[in-house]
């Protein structure tokens, strides 16, 4: 589809690599624009005056804000490579369990890093529980798209293996193991594999040095 693309984000951001991956998996040529989440930009406060946040996607002038409505919105638009399932039902399975992954086990697993004491015990069985879902999900399949390439719901999962681990270092914590978790561990590996998913994964570092400060900014305002 014609229109100039743009891509407002951050490169720590798990959200914006999610849209990366799908703009890339289109085959989308884009213009990316660098953000600083903590001293935001005129043009990221022009195009996302809600909520203040990358990913911006700009198309045709036409910006679209929240990362699983930029997925939605690129798959709908650019029809090479199917990201979401044609089959309504599944569909909206595949809608139910991106939105519990990054309302539930993502914000479970952040509360918990920077939680302590019998809180930081209580966020992280909940974290627990709701990733056990995930691992149920994913058992007897490669990936979550049920198929052997990557879909909407792997790329609203790509948060696991791009910054888990991190959280789980910066937190002082352990939420997920091979015991427990063998097939959601698998489907990790089996992803960032992928060569299109590798190239784009931000520097382990910088992702550990902006949790680090985020999580940091939790306890101080919590103290």
């Amino acid at each position: 589809m014609a229109g100039a693309v743009k891509l407002i984000g951050s490169y720590t951001s798990l959200f914006c690599t999610r849209v990366e991956w799908a703009l890339k998996l289109k085959g989308v040529q884009y213009e990316y624009v660098e953000d600083d989440v903590f001293n935001k930009s005129p043009l990221l406060l022009k195009h996302n005056p809600v909520h203040k946040k990358v990913p911006v996607l700009v198309h045709d002038d036409r910006p679209i804000a929240e990362s699983l409505v930029i997925l939605q919105y690129i798959d709908e638009t650019w029809s090479d490579n199917n990201l979401l399932p044609q089959d309504s039902y599944q569909r909206a399975m595949a809608h139910f369990w991106a939105k519990f992954t990054e309302e539930k086990c993502l914000m479970e697993a952040f509360t918990a890093a920077w939680k302590e004491g019998e809180e930081k015990e209580k966020a992280m069985e909940s974290a627990q529980e709701s990733l056990g879902f995930l691992e149920k999900l994913i058992q007897g399949k490669k990936f979550f798209s049920g198929e052997d390439k990557i879909g909407y719901l792997d790329l609203a999962m790509g948060w696991i293996p791009l910054c888990l681990d991190i959280m789980e270092e910066v937190g002082g914590m352990k939420l997920v193991d091979a015991e427990k978790f063998p097939s959601l561990l698998e489907w990790a590996q089996n992803f960032t594999e992928i060569p299109l998913i590798k190239e784009r994964l931000p520097p382990r570092d910088a992702l550990f040095n902006y949790f680090h400060k985020i999580v940091g900014l939790k306890r101080s305002i919590k103290h």
